[in-house]
């Protein structure tokens, strides 16, 4: 039998200096031990000892020419968390802060997220320490390449399919095959995110917010409401909450915040229009974050260095980056009379975040379960290339709706407690763990 304490205690001192990972698995580990100590076959074969491992770690150096023609190097990772019932899957992220750490705790989470999905997809992460951020496109060409060119000896369309993530869209994943397809001669779709002329699924790059907003339509059915009508603060302005501003726009809700590592816009009209979507686009693109520059623009009001969770809103949805709301910024949503968490971005709340909501009886969606929507048409990305289809952005688009119902589902079915009520945390956990739990019984490793 496990106690939580002490497997929690010998973990923290296995993966010193990572808070990320143990943060990750703390919470995961708190709603499945029971489920795993009531199962003989998880304790026979150590389930728990094991899937809090990854399978492999890859490190490597990436030496790549700036425009001055100075070498710079950068850290890079692959993390091959758990292949139980599929290749690995997991995105790439670029950004300054990437780590070991930060990359155990998101293919730790990859492997229930992807679990949910249904599709045949294991977890993993990579990255690197690299930023895009004020790089010109050859800079970060010359290191998407230089990236690839040890990256490639570990990745296969039946060993890891890598994706995008923070710090990588489409242009990088341009970048990124164009050089494994060089190096391995072929074209087997290895990377998702790609472009839809070359490979890529039809709304790959909306499929998360996408995906979030109709999981969020199911979480509030269970309520006897509606998103139509609700006011909704989105963080940041990339693919994520781009896709989520359309999507609740187009179910009649009305975004009014979008936000950056400056600050966050005000709009009370809405972020609403085609033309304020392309105006995020612009500033993924860019990564210039102009916030103001959408301000001045639109109308709307800029607040610099601050961040939007102050604004009163039915449903809030941080889609930018892990532990980006904390206790503070809960205390002030719920003060504000928040009704909804959707957590978007990769563990958007902290764990005392989340703790506020419960005391306040605000449910909150976890984002294994509310952002699955990316890995999920990433999924069926790879279904495409290797049937060579393309199927149309309706046929996703049903598929990826679906999905959500589904991973909802589960997460009612697992997570509904003795008094009725259910705590969607707790259900993502325990559905996406028992298929992993599963597999790796009936495999016996």
């Amino acid at each position: 039998m496990y106690d939580y304490n002490s497997f929690m205690a010998e973990l923290k001192r296995k993966n010193p200096d990572q808070p990320e990972f143990i943060q990750a698995a703390s919470e995961i580990v708190g709603s499945i031990i029971d489920t795993v100590n009531s199962n003989p076959m998880y304790l026979k074969n150590k389930i728990l000892d094991r899937i809090v491992e990854p399978e492999r770690i890859v490190q490597f150096r990436v030496e790549w020419e700036d425009d001055n023609h100075e070498i710079q190097v950068n850290r890079g990772w692959r993390v091959q968390f758990n292949s139980a019932i599929g290749p690995y899957k997991g995105g790439l992220r670029f950004h300054p802060n990437v780590s070991l750490g930060t990359l155990k705790f998101l293919g730790f989470e990859q492997i229930f997220k992807n679990s949910l999905t249904t599709l045949p997809m294991g977890g993993g992460k990579g990255g690197s320490d690299f930023s895009p951020k004020g790089k010109s496109d050859d800079e970060i060409r010359r290191f998407c390449k230089a990236f690839m060119t040890e990256l490639y000896r570990h990745i296969g369309p039946d060993t890891d399919v890598p994706a995008g993530d923070v710090g990588v869209g489409g242009r990088e994943i341009g970048f990124l095959y164009g050089m494994y397809r060089k190096i391995r001669n072929e074209n087997t779709g290895v990377l998702t995110g790609k472009g839809p002329s070359w490979g890529g699924s039809k709304i790959r790059p909306e499929a998360t917010g996408y995906g979030a907003l109709y999981y969020a339509q199911e979480l509030l059915r269970d309520f006897g409401d509606t998103v139509e009508g609700k006011t909704v603060s989105i963080s940041g302005y990339g693919n994520v909450a781009w896709g989520a501003a359309i999507k609740a726009t187009q179910l009649g809700a009305k975004v009014i915040t979008i936000s950056g590592s400056k600050g966050y816009v005000l709009d009370e009209a809405g972020v609403n229009t085609e033309d304020k979507w392309n105006y995020m686009l612009m500033m993924r693109a860019m990564n210039s974050g102009d916030l103001a520059g959408y301000a001045r623009t639109f109308g709307a009001k800029f607040f610099p260095g601050e961040r939007p969770w102050n604004v009163p809103v039915d449903i809030a949805m941080p889609c930018a980056y892990q532990n980006e709301m904390r206790k503070e910024d809960a205390e002030a949503l719920v003060k504000n009379g928040v009704k909804y968490i959707i957590e978007t971005s990769n563990m958007g709340c902290t764990a005392e975040a989340v703790q506020v909501f419960k005391e306040a009886g605000i449910p909150v969606a976890p984002s294994k379960a509310a952002n699955a929507g990316g890995v999920a048409v990433s999924g069926l990305e790879m279904s495409q290339n290797s049937e060579h289809l393309s199927w149309t952005a309706e046929e996703v688009d049903a598929r990826l709706h679906q999905i959500m119902v589904d991973i909802h589902d589960a997460c009612v079915r697992e997570g509904r407690q003795s008094d009725g009520t259910i705590d969607y945390i707790k259900g993502a956990n325990i559905a996406g763990f028992r298929k992993v739990a599963d597999a790796m019984c009936a495999q016996g490793y």
